[in-house]
Parts: structure tokens; sequence; C-alpha cells
């Protein structure tokens, strides 16, 4: 339920009449507001959105007649663009500001800024740079936006992605309505099985941070973007970085973590999808991350240099040769799974499995001091989330072994636990004299144990079960 400020602000930012002097402008934009599309509305009131570039999977008729800013500030995308920014919540940006305190934040200045975009004078505040941890120790940059800019990049993205998701590719899979990186996964699958079987795997280097604006600014003029919305979009590009509290400027790439940037990445990246739909290639694109299938290795070796060319002489990026390679599917990742060797399965790669494992590691630390119970809720929300990603993989095996390693886990984390009571719980739970004394007294360390037929009696299948702790296995 949304409290009366939050109520307030979405009137607010919905052209709705605040209090204070009576502003004729302000009420002509209400009245535009009011007859605005009702297609358009309703579409948005029933369409979920993307987690980052909510859009309509249609274009609607009046796309080309009512200029974009002005779709923009219409009531119902800024309502969508509120509701879906509280709903990602996130870190703030520089200038402190939470998301919970955004709507009160609009309640008392949204007319002002509404009046400065409308007039171009609106200017965003530098990112802040956060480095992100990757799996093999080295890090990626990550733009934290304000609040505030979160919520109009978001209401830009809504009105950009429905003016392109018509003129989209449709094997570009990345942030769009109604698409998904498990179709992309399931597109190279299909187009090994029809006898595909070697894999242009491309990775772009940096591509985030090496967008070129200028290029990516003449594709949306191209589209009808009019010039008061280009500005504003361009000044987003260039509105710098703080890093450590020193501002520097951005004159390349559109930075990770805003709203705008996933949609923007997608307009870029079209014009390669349209390429290798020109040249005739079987391909799946999510975002950066596009594998391109052919049926010799000689054929991905051609192609892998022909769009190289083109990714560097059209595009202006780079790809970047030491994670870009031509191989049998069965050897690479995309999206976190693989394949098998035989019948072109759907395999959780091992990385992902990996990376899992780091997650349950740092949850079961035995110096926590959490109780068991608490425990297995954090694990839960963890392996409920992997599995609703990965759980369509169809090699289940993999999947039953790290079931089996996260109940050692806690056998482990349990036993460590009762430390010298050790022996008393074992014969509680129904252990004998025999292999409760010898496991108690053993020299072996709490991991080697949590093997023993004594635990695995003692802390069984359905202990974990009740406990609520889900297999990732099962289906």
């Amino acid at each position: 339920m949304l409290n009366t400020v939050e109520k307030s602000a979405e009137g607010i930012v919905g052209g709705a009449t605040a209090e204070g002097p009576n502003d004729e402008r302000q009420g002509l934009m209400t009245k535009r507001d009011e007859i605005a599309s009702d297609h358009l509305r309703k579409q948005a009131a029933a369409l979920p959105q993307d987690e980052l570039a909510a859009g309509l999977s249609g274009q609607p008729e009046s796309i080309h007649t009512q200029a974009l800013l002005a779709q923009v500030l219409e009531r119902a995308n800024l309502q969508r663009a509120l509701k879906q920014v509280r709903q990602n919540q996130g870190a703030p940006g520089i200038d402190g500001m939470t998301v919970d305190e955004l709507p009160k934040y609009l309640l008392h200045h949204w007319l002002g800024i509404r009046a400065q975009l409308e007039a171009g004078s609106y200017r965003p505040q530098p990112v802040k740079r956060v480095e992100i941890p990757k799996p093999d120790g080295t890090t990626r940059p990550l733009g934290i936006p304000t609040v505030l800019d979160r919520f109009i990049q978001q209401a830009i993205a809504q009105v950009i992605s429905v003016q392109w998701e018509p003129h989209f590719h449709h094997h570009s899979y990345g942030f769009r309505p109604q698409r998904s990186a498990h179709q992309a996964v399931r597109e190279v699958q299909a187009s090994i099985r029809a006898g595909f079987g070697w894999v242009v795997d491309m990775d772009i280097q940096a591509f985030f941070d090496r967008v070129n604006h200028d290029r990516l600014i003449v594709r949306l003029k191209g589209r009808g973007v009019e010039a008061s919305l280009l500005r504003l979009i361009n000044h987003y590009l260039k509105a710098g970085v703080s890093v450590a509290g020193i501002i520097a400027a951005t004159t390349l790439g559109v930075p990770q973590g805003g709203p705008l940037s996933p949609v923007l990445a997608n307009v870029v990246l079209d014009e390669l999808d349209w390429e290798l739909e020109r040249r005739g290639h079987r391909f799946a694109r999510y975002a950066d991350d596009c594998n391109i299938m052919v049926k010799s290795k000689r054929a991905g070796k051609r192609v892998m240099a022909s769009v190289t060319r083109y990714i560097s002489d059209s595009l202006r990026l780079t790809v970047n040769p030491l994670k870009s390679a031509v191989d049998r599917p069965m050897n690479r990742k995309f999206l976190g799974f693989t394949v098998s060797r035989n019948g072109a399965k759907l395999k959780v790669a091992d990385k992902a499995i990996e990376k899992l494992k780091d997650r349950i590691r740092e949850l079961t630390r035995r110096t926590r001091g959490t109780s068991i119970g608490a425990l297995v809720a954090e694990l839960r929300k963890s392996l409920l989330g992997w599995k609703a990603y990965f759980g369509i993989a169809e090699v289940v095996s993999p999947l039953r072994e790290i079931d089996k390693w996260v109940r050692r886990k806690l056998r482990c984390y349990l036993w460590k636990q009762w430390g010298s009571s050790g022996y008393r719980q074992l014969r509680k739970r129904g252990v004998s004299v025999r292999e409760a004394w010898n496991t108690s007294k053993s020299a072996h360390g709490p991991w080697r144990l949590s093997k023993t037929p004594a635990l695995a009696l003692a802390l069984p299948l359905q202990f974990f079960i009740t406990l609520g702790l889900p297999n990732v296995a099962s289906r």
C-alpha cells in the first residue's frame, strides 16, 4: 500500500495540481496528460516491466504524432517509472538520497524539475562509480545514478523501448519485453541440433564503457527522436562519474547501473543484429553476449574475422581476442549454460556452479554463529533464486551433486556448532554408542566427518526438508 506522501508524489509526477499558486501552464500540461492515448495507458497498466528497461511490446499509433519528450512526461509513463524505481530499490547516488526518500522529494520539487526538463536546462548529476567483484577475482565498474536520475532515466527508457521495440531483431533477447535469457539459450540449442556444430563466441571488450556517443545519437535521431529528448539523453551520457569523490568526464560509454543503459545498448547493437541477418547467419544475442552458429571450424574462423572487422570499422568497438573463440559449443558457455556432448542438452556451466558454491561457503562460514533454522532460511533464498534461472537445465546430475554438497556443508556447520556436545547430539538422534563414540573422538576435521555414516544418520535428508531446504535438482 502507498502512504499519503507516495500517493501525492504519484499525483505530482503525473501532472496533478500541487498546493500553492495556480499555474496556468501546469494546468495545460495536466489537461494534455488527461487526453493522452488511452491505448498506451491500458497497455502500460497491463504489461509487466523488465527490471531495467521496461517497455511495451507493440508500437502505439501515437508514437510518431506525439513528441517523445511529451510522452516521457506523460502521467501514466511517469507513474510506471516511479513504481519501477521503487521496486528495484538500489543504493543511493552521490547525493545520498535513498529510494524511500524519492516520493517526498518529488512532492516538493517535481514541478520545477519538470519545467527544467521541458526547457532543456535540466542537468543530471554525475554517476557514482563503484567496483563490483567478478568470479575471476577482477572487478567491473558499475555506475549508480542518483535516485532522481534513475526515475527520469526509467521514464525515458520506457518511451525509447516502445519506439524501438518493433524494429529490434527477433534474435535480440536482452532487456526486452516478453524476452529472456532462456529464450536466447534455447535458440542456440536449436541451432546446434539443426547441424550448426560450431560456435563463434564473441565478447565485445568493455562494451558499456566504449559506446561511441555520436553514433548512438545519430542512431536515435534516425528513428525520429526529436532534438529536445536527444539533448537530454546526451546530457546523461556526458554527466560524468564520481570516483572516490573526484568527478571525471565521460566521453565514451553508457554507465552500467542506470535504467537507460540497456535500452541504449540494444540501440547500438541492433546494427550488428541486422548485419548478421543480412549475411544469413544464425545467432542469438543477449545484451553484449553474442553467439553465431556455423557448421564448420573453417566457416567459424572466416565469420570471426569478418564480423570483428565490422564491429571495429562500423560500430567503433573492439572484440576481445582473449575471451572470444571459435569452438565446439560444449566447450563454451553462454549466459551461464553450456550443452552436453550427446544430444546438446542444456547443462549448467561449471563457472556458474562454482559461483553458487562460493555464495554457500560465505553463508555457511562456521564462525557465523547463526542458528540452523536462520541459516537454512538464508540458503533457501539463494537456492530458489538460482533454481529459478538454472532450473531449465536438462543435465541434472550436477544439480544432484550440488544438493548433496549443500547438505554436507550444513552437517559440517552443525557438527562444528555442537563442539564438545557432539557425542550427546549424535546419541539423541539415534546413532549407536559405538558410532557416536568413534565419530566424536575422531582426529579428523569437521569437513571429513560430515561425510560419515553417523552424521548422515543423525541429520538425514528429511531433517533438511523439514527445515525448508530446497533441492535444486527437483522438478
